[in-house]
């Protein structure tokens, strides 16, 4: 067998992809609901959960037991609320609509992004990130509605994702932060 034949024989076709298309979560270009731009330096070495949200849908009260969980572990967790209006147009709000909703309804005070799609022709970097595995390095996965849970560690890596029916609190999320 050809030497080159035989020295990648050793790593399979999705090791080599993925060693070269890999990036990293921190290069990410996001803005806050403000319209300012994400410093993610403030995230770095906390575990991030981010949550594609939405104002008017079945998982809405969501907000109340993501900022328990905030609240709880912000040593050691940071939570992204991303607003999306493509389930179902449940979150047809602009930015001021969302940020008095989340307020006055569920006091939150994790950060919410700037209203972003995430599936489709314009599907935002964060998660093209989160769904293909080529650039995250773990698993390829697809946003199946409002309140998708992606979990990344404190070193930037995606390590877990949670569809809507798995509350904030459920074990299988705070296992991660005991």
């Amino acid at each position: 067998m050809n030497p080159l034949k035989a020295f990648f024989a050793t790593f399979s076709t999705s090791e080599v992809i993925d060693k070269r298309q890999k990036t990293s979560l921190y290069d990410i270009e996001l803005h806050t609901l403000q319209g300012k731009k994400l410093n993610w330096e403030h995230f770095k070495g906390k575990y991030i959960l981010i949550v594609n949200v939405a104002s008017k849908c079945g998982f809405t009260s969501q907000y109340k037991e993501l900022q328990t969980l905030y609240d709880t572990y912000k040593d050691q967790l940071e939570v992204i609320g991303v607003p999306c209006n493509q389930f179902g147009h449940q979150e047809p709000g602009d930015a001021s609509e969302i940020a008095e909703f989340c307020e006055v309804n569920y006091g939150v005070t994790f950060t919410i992004t700037e209203k972003l799609d995430v599936k489709g022709s314009n599907q935002h970097h964060l998660y093209k990130w989160l769904t293909q595995a080529r650039k995250n390095g773990f698993k390829n996965t697809k946003v199946k509605w409002n309140f998708q849970k992606y979990l990344v560690n404190p070193d930037g890596q995606l390590v877990d994702y949670f569809y809507s029916i798995t509350k904030p609190n459920s074990r299988r999320i705070v296992t991660y932060f005991k």
